[in-house]
C-alpha cells in the first residue's frame, strides 16, 4: 500500500533532493510550505539556494500536468510504479481549537491531519522537533527526515583494541607488519593490538587493507613544537602529516585538540615541508546574534570576529614555537604577514562555493554546524593536491535543523570510512585544562 509523505519547508530547505527521496509514494506539498519557499528563495546562503532549486523542480513538473491532481516524478522501473507529487490547500479542521491557523506550522499539519481522517496512510515529514510534538500530540503519524542521517551512537571512531596472542605482537614489532585474519579493518583504521596473556604487551598499528596492519612508527611527534598528549592525538597527528590521505576528519568534545592539532600541521607542511601552498581556513557562520553582513567593516574586518578562536590557536603554536614571550600584536603582525605572502587565507564558508581550491590545505571548523549538502559542495571543491581537514564537535550543534546523527560532519565519516583517501580519529579527552575537561564531561 502507498505511503502519503506530507514535507514541511524546512525538509526541502535542509536537502532539495528531498522531493524524490520517497520512492514510489505520494507526496504531498501544502500550499502553506509553497508559501515559504517564495520567502525564502531571494537569500543568497545554502537555505535560499535549496529553495530556488526546489521551486524549479516544481515548475518543471507542473509542465508535465495539474500538480494539484497530480504528477508523476521519474523514478519508476519496470516492477514500481512511479512517486507522485501533489500541491494541496487547506482543507478540513483539526479540533483542537487551541491551534493558530495564522501559522504555517499548523496549516501544515492541518492537510496532513485531514489526509489521516480520509483515510489515507499519512506520516508527516519534518525537521521541526516542535511540529513533530505537537503531530504526535493529535495521534498523526510523524518522522524526521532521514535519508542523510546516521546512527551516532555507533559513530566509526577510526580506532579499536583487539586481543591477540603475544607472538602476533612479536612479529608486527619484528616486521613492521602483521596480517590479523578474520577483521575487516576500514582503511588508515588503527588498531591497539592488545597481548591477551599480558595486557601492557601491545603494539599500535595502522592497517593498510581490511586484514593487513602496519605497525606505526615510534617516534618523537613533535609538530610545530606541540606534542601529542593522547594517543588519540598522536593519530590524528598521523592522519594529518600523511599526504596520502587527502581527507581527514577529526569528531571531539571542547578542548579536545581538533583545531590546534589541524593548525599545527598545516603550519608544518605550507611552511616548513612546503607540501601545499597555503593553509586555507574556514567556519560556518552560525550566527548566535547579529549576522556578519550587521558587523562594522570589510569582509576581513567582519570576519575577524567570526575567527577569533583560530587566532587564539595561531596565538598558542607561535608562542609554543617561537619560545619568547610575544604580545598579541606581534602575533596579528606575522599571521598578516602570512596572509599579505598568500601562505594563509581565512574564508567564510559563504565565499567557498564555485571556487576550484588546488595545492591547499583547507581546514574546515565547525562543520558540525553543516548539512551533508554543504559539506559536499566544500569538498567538492578540492583541486589537484589538496588536502581536507574537517573538524567539529557534534554535542555542539548551533543550526536549529541538525543534530549529532544528521549533521555534515559525522555523515562524511560514515560515508567516507570505507575510502583509503579517508582518515578519521574520534578525539575522547579534553587537553584544554582540567576546568575545560570537566565542563565538557560534566555541564
Amino acid at each position: 500500500m502507498r505511503k502519503t509523505f506530507v514535507l514541511d519547508t524546512n525538509v526541502l530547505l535542509h536537502s532539495a533532493q528531498a522531493l524524490e527521496s520517497f520512492k514510489d509514494n505520494i507526496v504531498i506539498l501544502p500550499m502553506a510550505v509553497i508559501e515559504e519557499l517564495d520567502k525564502f528563495k531571494k537569500n543568497q546562503d545554502e537555505l535560499g539556494r535549496n529553495a530556488r532549486q526546489v521551486i524549479r523542480r516544481l515548475d518543471m513538473l507542473r509542465g508535465k500536468g495539474s500538480l494539484a491532481k497530480g504528477v508523476e516524478f521519474d523514478n519508476g522501473n519496470g516492477s514500481t510504479p512511479p512517486g507522485i507529487l501533489k500541491i494541496v490547500t487547506g482543507k478540513g479542521q483539526i479540533s483542537n481549537k487551541e491551534l493558530d491557523m495564522e501559522m504555517p506550522d499548523n496549516r501544515i499539519l492541518r492537510v496532513a491531519y485531514h489526509l489521516h481522517e480520509e483515510g489515507e496512510n499519512v506520516i508527516l515529514i519534518t525537521k521541526d522537533i516542535n511540529l513533530r510534538l505537537k503531530a504526535d500530540a493529535i495521534g498523526l503519524p510523524v518522522m524526521d527526515f532521514e535519508k542523510q542521517k546516521i546512527n551516532f551512537d555507533e559513530l566509526f571512531s577510526g580506532f579499536r583494541e583487539i586481543n591477540v596472542n603475544a607472538s602476533t605482537v612479536d612479529e608486527i614489532y619484528q616486521a613492521r607488519t602483521v596480517t590479523v585474519p578474520d577483521n575487516n579493518f576500514f582503511p588508515n583504521e588503527f588498531v591497539l593490538l592488545r597481548d591477551e596473556t599480558n595486557p601492557k604487551h601491545t603494539a599500535l598499528a595502522k592497517a593498510k587493507s581490511d586484514t593487513v596492519l602496519n605497525l606505526l612508527p615510534q617516534r618523537d611527534d613533535v609538530v610545530w613544537n606541540i606534542k601529542p598528549r593522547s594517543k588519540e592525538q598522536r593519530m590524528a597527528f598521523e592522519l594529518l602529516l600523511d599526504p596520502e590521505i587527502q581527507i581527514v576528519t577529526l569528531v571531539g568534545q571542547a578542548g579536545s585538540g581538533k583545531t590546534l592539532l589541524a593548525l599545527a600541521a598545516g603550519l608544518e607542511l605550507v611552511l616548513q615541508k612546503k607540501l601545499y601552498e597555503k593553509i586555507l581556513v574556514s567556519r560556518p557562520i552560525v550566527p548566535l546574534g547579529n549576522d556578519i553582513g550587521y558587523l562594522p567593516g570589510t569582509k576581513d574586518e567582519k570576519l575577524s570576529h567570526w575567527m577569533q578562536p583560530i587566532f587564539d590557536n595561531l596565538d598558542y603554536l607561535m608562542h609554543s614555537m617561537h619560545g619568547e614571550k610575544k604580545d598579541v600584536q606581534s602575533i596579528r603582525k606575522y599571521v598578516e604577514d602570512l596572509t599579505r605572502n598568500h601562505q594563509l587565507e581565512l574564508e567564510a564558508i559563504t565565499y567557498i562555493r564555485g571556487r576550484s581550491i588546488p595545492r591547499q590545505y583547507v581546514i574546515v571548523d565547525e562543520a558540525q554546524n553543516l548539512t551533508p549538502h554543504e559539506i559536499k559542495t566544500i569538498v567538492s571543491r578540492a583541486g589537484e593536491g589538496t588536502k581536507m581537514v574537517l573538524t567539529g564537535d557534534p554535542y555542539q550543534i548551533d543550526n536549529p535543523y541538525l543534530d549529532a546523527s544528521s549533521n555534515g560532519l559525522t555523515y562524511t565519516v560514515e560515508r567516507f570510512k570505507n575510502l583509503p583517501i579517508h582518515g578519521h580519529i574520534t578525539l575522547r579527552k579534553s587537553e584544554r585544562s582540567p576546568l575545560a575537561a570537566a565542563a565538557a564531561e560534566y555541564l
